[in-house]
């Protein structure tokens, strides 16, 4: 609940800065300001998300941002509007709240299930992410319209509300270790730890390691490489970016729903392994089919649709996989630090990646930056697969 109150909320505020500014440099300085928090807290959002009580964490941090959006709400119905500068703020704050639920719930699903019920949750977890994060713009998009701003801040304001009353009723086990004494020293210690765990645990490194691969190269595929090819290249319509789009959420939705059984069928470190080299080929496939010349241009669009379907479906299997890994390996007593440090250096490849394709796409052949990632990521899982293919004792030892 909170989750699609969140994209909601972001959204919205996004089409309020644009609606009164009208300038995209604030709009998009708005999208970026969030990621500042991430860096410059995500260590202590980690150690934070160890030391306290998961459950009273979570529901707090949810009561906080109801009083937080309640209160905006109450600004807006008495002064009529709401300045860029409050905008900002609230964007922040939402920010930081959203890092340390992530970290005080990081270790809540693997302490829910069983281990051997792990890849089953992830894949419904998987499913309902990606369809808060589907619906949530076209719900917030619509309400937007018929409410504004104020209706959604009222409305997130209940949801954020119910979401922590809703959390009242789940029995969480209590595995947190915090300090007799809070402070630097302490934080240092237990921050460390986290590292440490990482640092001696080749599989958790792995993990990392691919993850920051796929980050850097389909993140910029999606959101640089092919929007660019589509609108510019082949001069495709507002509905057909909007098409591409969806056709990849569909595929990320779908996925956990019909393929959980035949995916169970091979072990997770293979079906890691392989989903990531498939994805490698198609991505040069891709750059095959969109080199001038070689297609019909009439046809290439369907096969751009057709392939990101399926880079979909094997990126997400990869996801299923790995954060059953992740979850399974990680002690759950250190999943707070191990996991927010994975996310933030997710956090940070994803925009390298990104500037390095605009580049690479204004400067040579569109699909050269295709057939480059794929092979980037081809060359990564030969050299990250061999602890994930080991027979299990061997992998006990490394």
């Amino acid at each position: 609940v909170s989750l699609l109150g969140s994209n909601m909320q972001q959204f919205a505020l996004s089409l309020y800065v644009l609606a009164i500014t009208g300038s995209a440099t604030i709009f998009s300085t708005m999208l970026a300001i969030s990621i500042l928090p991430r860096i410059l807290l995500t260590p202590f959002a980690g150690v934070f998300g160890d030391w306290f009580d998961r459950k009273k964490s979570i529901i707090t941090l949810d009561v906080i941002n109801a009083v937080l959006l309640g209160g905006y709400t109450f600004y807006f119905f008495t002064t009529g509007s709401l300045s860029i500068g409050s905008v900002y703020v609230l964007v922040i704050v939402l920010e930081i709240t959203e890092i340390f639920f992530g970290s005080a719930m990081a270790a809540v699903l693997p302490s829910l299930v069983k281990k051997e019920e792990l890849f089953d949750a992830n894949s419904l977890k998987t499913m309902v992410v990606s369809i808060a994060t589907m619906v949530a713009p076209m719900i917030a998009a619509t309400l937007y319209g018929l409410l504004g701003i104020q209706g959604i801040l009222l409305l997130n304001t209940i949801t954020y509300a119910f979401s922590a009353f809703s959390e009242c009723f789940i029995q969480i086990p209590k595995f947190h270790k915090r300090p007799e004494t809070i402070n630097m020293v302490a934080f240092k210690k237990d921050f460390i730890e986290g590292l440490e765990i990482i640092k001696h645990h080749r599989i958790i490194r792995n993990i990392i390691g691919l993850g920051m691969v796929l980050n850097f190269c389909l993140g910029p595929l999606f959101s640089v490489g092919l929007f660019y090819v589509i609108k510019e290249v082949h001069g495709g319509s507002a509905f057909q970016i909007g098409l591409f789009s969806s056709i990849l959420s569909l595929s990320m939705v779908l996925t956990p729903m019909f393929l959980g059984g035949f995916a169970k069928k091979v072990s997770i470190e293979k079906l890691l392994i392989y989903s990531f080299f498939v994805v490698s080929f198609i991505i040069m496939l891709l750059g095959l089919v969109i080199t001038e010349g070689l297609l019909p241009s009439t046809s290439v669009f369907t096969y751009i649709l057709v392939l990101s379907f399926v880079i979909g479906i094997f990126v997400t299997m990869a996801n299923i996989a790995s954060g059953t890994m992740f979850d399974a390996t990680v002690p759950k007593e250190a999943m707070g630090r191990v996991g927010t440090v994975m996310n933030l250096l997710m956090v940070i490849i994803q925009p390298i990646g990104q500037v390095l394709m605009g580049v690479a796409m204004d400067w040579i052949s569109p699909e050269i930056p295709f057939y480059i990632l794929g092979v980037v990521m081809a060359l990564s899982v030969i050299y990250y697969k061999k602890p994930f293919l080991q027979p299990l004792a061997e992998k006990e030892v490394a």
